[in-house]
């Protein structure tokens, strides 16, 4: 997959649609474009055994989100709450959005 076909972006919601995650819904931490792989919050923990450093003093087993393939989630449409495909649209000014392909809807990234 090229890297600058990835429609996803961070802070998105998503639905996992294959794999051991499946149906499971979450915001998308991270995007690595070079192996079309995102981190999704709370799925896909894995635990990891961590040396102590500055960030843990301590050390001893740490659980993280690990990397799930792009291709296996979707981006879940606010307006008819369903995993759906994107779309490219150009409105009249000529700005591009993602829409939704089911019914649509232009998704916005939720600003913070």
């Amino acid at each position: 997959m090229a890297e600058g076909n990835l429609h996803i972006r961070k802070n998105d919601i998503v639905k996992v649609m294959a794999g051991k995650e499946k149906g499971k819904v979450g915001r998308v931490l991270k995007i690595d474009r070079e192996k079309a792989r995102v981190f999704i919050e709370k799925i896909n923990m894995v635990k990891r055994h961590v040396k102590p450093g500055k960030t843990n003093p301590q050390g001893g087993i740490v659980e993280k989100e690990a990397a799930l393939a792009y291709s296996n989630v979707l981006i879940m449409c606010d307006k008819c709450n369903k995993p759906a495909r994107i779309a490219m649209t150009v409105d009249a000014s000529g700005e591009k959005h993602r829409a939704c392909r089911r019914c649509g809807d232009i998704l916005e990234e939720k600003k913070k």
